[in-house]
């Protein structure tokens, strides 16, 4: 069989094991330091606890490791538990030995990463860092950059970099479109049903699936981690450099700001920054006026829209022929940078994740797609099989957007009234792959704390603010780490916990950003048979495979 004359999603799926394959075989995996030991040097600095690494060099110096890590004694207490008290390092300097040191550098097109690990009385320390050269490489860790000048040369470096690069062009080529396509996609919907009410209607019947799939998540989470209990006995790694997000944050301040953002001051600054709540909150406004203006002012707007799409929809399907390039690239790099020792140590935790997204994506969804959309789950999924793979390769749902939008259109038989309305909607607000991932998250370091009493309360509380946070957090940059401090906060949890999870974000990032697609999409076939009354509204329902 011709690959290049295949069937769409065909070629994507042999992207996908290709890139996979060549990754792997790519990866340039973790190095060992010909010293295996390392030493921690802990005194206090005005009233500061420091943290100082440092190993000896070949004329027998002693050079730091990583940068000074500076806490106070209550940071040091929650993130260092298994290091010496706060008590012995405030009556004098305290020093202690560090073994099994390894590292594994990676680079990109947009800087280079930095993962180094080691052991302390049998606990993993991690650190995690990215500069954006080899200059800044030489100053903050300059024990790297012999290894580093090593690796420069090899064809792993050249294959991550390239890759990297071709995917972001891809990436680019999909958002170019996005929010030209959510725009003239939103109006033309909203105009053509003909009045408010059919909108409402669907606006009521599109939110109420997006709540009750995401309790769904959330629920299945919670069971699946109850039922494994990944947190108890583990060993959270430590880290070195922790970076968190959200710490400010609080959910009447996430909602204040999502109802600002619904009502953009400048539309055009929120088309040119990618503001998705304010771009789908006017555009379905100015649908709506373009109903009830006057016929002939009617005409001639919906006809601008209408012909404004097709010619987008020409364009989005010239780039989506491109994606099995794109998927190869983003599979490529991903399997090529990932590190495996972090994936030892977080197994337990990452296997519930992803069994409670499969029973999510696998019982649930088309449960919801055979009884209340009347469809085939299996010739459904099959027809989203191209969206479902790219949302994988990409982590990206907004970019995966117009890719979806033509899946379920061409390959479903969705009509362009309901894909242009819950899909641009669904990838802003329903999240529950990210719902699901966030009370899995949580309830995993609650598990792994020591002293921390996870009752049923604590649970519900977990549940109900993970809920109010997916729905929330729309939009706004890092929006799963945001949500994850939310819900640490919540339960009195510390952020800095959110270092161990960020270590394997990006390979549950993919799993989770297509369980999210696959939602949004049987969100359609769900929105189109219960609008399927309405006049003028009626579905034209395929059960064919993608040609």
């Amino acid at each position: 069989m011709n690959i290049f004359k295949a069937p769409l999603h065909i070629q994507i799926l042999v992207a996908l094991i290709v890139g996979a394959v060549l990754g792997i075989v790519m990866n340039p995996g973790t190095t060992q330091f010909s010293d295996p030991n390392s030493e921690f040097t802990l005194q206090t600095q005005d009233g500061k606890i420091l943290i100082v690494e440092k190993e000896r060099s070949a004329k027998g110096e002693l050079v730091p490791v990583v940068p000074p890590v500076s806490v106070t004694p209550e940071q040091y207490e929650k993130r260092f538990d298994y290091l010496p008290p706060v008590s012995d390092v405030q009556a004098g300097d305290v020093t202690v030995k560090v073994t099994e040191r390894r590292f594994r550098l990676v680079e990109d097109s947009t800087g280079i990463a930095i993962n180094y690990s080691r052991k302390y009385n049998n606990h993993l320390l991690m650190t995690d860092d990215r500069v954006s050269n080899r200059a800044e490489l030489e100053k903050k860790y300059p024990v790297f950059l012999a290894a580093y000048d090593n690796y420069s040369s090899s064809l792993s470096r050249l294959v991550t970099i390239s890759s990297k690069w071709i995917g972001d062009l891809f990436l680019r080529l999909l958002k170019m479109v996005t929010i030209p396509l959510i725009v003239s996609s939103l109006i033309t919907g909203v105009a053509g049903l003909g009045g408010t009410g059919k909108l409402g209607s669907m606006f009521g019947k599109t939110l109420g699936y997006y709540f009750v799939t995401s309790v769904l998540a959330i629920t299945t989470g919670i069971i699946m981690v109850n039922l494994i209990r990944p947190g108890i006995g583990a060993t959270l790694p430590g880290t070195g450099e922790v970076t968190t997000f959200g710490e400010n944050e609080s959910l009447i301040g996430i909602f204040s700001g999502m109802v600002d953002n619904m009502i953009p001051p400048n539309p055009v600054a929120a088309l040119a920054n990618g503001d998705f709540l304010s771009i789908i909150s006017f555009s379905i406004l100015f649908g709506v006026f373009i109903v009830r203006s006057k016929e002939a002012t009617r005409n001639t707007m919906t006809g601008f829209f209408n012909a404004f799409f097709d010619v987008i929809m020409g364009l989005t399907m010239f780039i989506i022929h491109l994606a099995p390039i794109g998927v190869l690239a983003f599979m490529t790099f991903a399997t090529a940078s990932q590190g495996i020792e972090i994936f030892g140590t977080l197994a337990w935790y990452m296997l519930t994740v992803f069994l409670a997204l499969m029973v999510h994506a696998l019982i649930t969804m088309p449960l919801i797609l055979k009884f209340i959309a009347k469809r085939s789950p299996v010739a459904y999924a099959r027809a989203l099989s191209p969206a479902l793979m790219t949302a994988f390769s990409t982590a990206s749902s907004n970019g995966t957007l117009p890719l979806t939008m033509t899946s379920v259109e061409q390959n479903a038989g969705i009509s362009n009234r309901t894909s242009s309305f819950v899909l641009p909607l669904g990838a802003t607000i329903n999240m529950d792959g990210t719902a699901l991932y966030e009370a899995v998250a949580v309830l995993f370091i609650a598990q792994a704390t020591a002293g921390f009493e996870l009752s049923l309360s604590t649970q519900i509380i977990v549940a109900i603010t993970a809920l109010l946070a997916s729905i929330g957090a729309a939009g706004i940059p890092h929006a799963g780490l945001v949500m994850m401090a939310i819900v640490l906060q919540a339960v009195g949890l510390p952020l800095d916990a959110q270092g161990v999870i960020i270590a394997v974000d990006r390979v549950l990032d993919m799993c989770r950003t297509a369980i999210n697609v696959w939602s949004d999409s049987c969100g359609c076939a769900v929105v189109e048979q219960l609008t399927a009354n309405d006049e003028e509204n009626t579905p034209s329902v395929v059960q064919s495979t993608p040609s």
